[in-house]
């Protein structure tokens, strides 16, 4: 099956031509949509540069004004040839070494929906940010008790989709909180949801971490928003 990877991109220019390089070598029937969410540090002329070197049909740069990861997935979805989407994130928090197994429950017809799970051990996990994680492990009770799941990780940047199900998907958030939107909304329609244990390279905010608490505070009123009033 082919698979789509959709790549938002913020002032990543330090690990983009990394990610890309790794999901090459993934050897897939793939395709590569990165969207430049603004950058100011040349990330898009650094995807550019490798197009151009391998003369990439396959990979579609999209650009525009800062707007969040939320509005980049948006805008990357329509343009999405594949069977499954993978959403990678750029900053290689997550090695896309880890796709083939978190597809596989997808091309076997088992699941809707992935989420690589960075809370249920079995793959390398950096060890920091002690309220982070108690922060997500709210979050995931609350979308359990909400939804009468089981998620163990609803915030994990890495999930893949049959592609029919992420553009049918209602989505309007901009920023973070496309993370508990999409986590809600599946939920709320009851897809057959799956999880994988993935590595977790995490970064500092020295080291270009853009999520803050107040993201926490904003996806709690998201999963609220879909249960109750969508």
């Amino acid at each position: 099956m082919r698979v789509s990877f959709v790549i938002p991109a913020f002032d990543e220019a330090r690990t983009i031509e990394e990610v890309l390089d790794r999901v090459d070598a993934l050897g897939l029937d793939r395709q590569i949509v990165v969207v430049d969410d603004g950058s100011t540090d040349g990330t898009a002329d650094i995807v550019e540069r490798w197009r151009t070197a391998r003369a990439d049909a396959a990979l579609v740069l999209l650009r525009q004004p800062n707007r969040g990861k939320g509005a980049a997935i948006r805008a990357a979805v329509p343009h999405v040839d594949g069977e499954i989407v993978v959403i990678q994130d750029a900053d290689m928090e997550y090695d896309p070494v880890d796709v083939p197994q978190l597809i596989e429950p997808i091309e076997n017809g088992k699941a809707d929906v992935v989420f690589g799970s960075r809370l249920v051990g079995g793959r390398p996990q950096r060890a920091y940010l002690f309220w982070h994680l108690v922060g997500n492990r709210f979050l995931s009770l609350l979308t359990n008790v909400l939804f009468n799941t089981t998620i163990s990780d609803m915030e994990t940047g890495y999930k893949a989709f049959r592609a029919d199900v992420l553009r049918a998907l209602p989505l309007r958030e901009n920023g973070f909180g496309i993370e508990p939107e999409i986590t809600a909304t599946i939920c709320r329609r009851n897809l057959r949801v799956y999880e994988l244990p993935i590595a977790y390279y995490g970064r500092s905010y020295a080291e270009g971490k853009k999520i803050t608490w107040r993201d926490g505070v904003k996806a709690v009123g998201v999963l609220i928003r879909v249960r109750l009033l969508d």
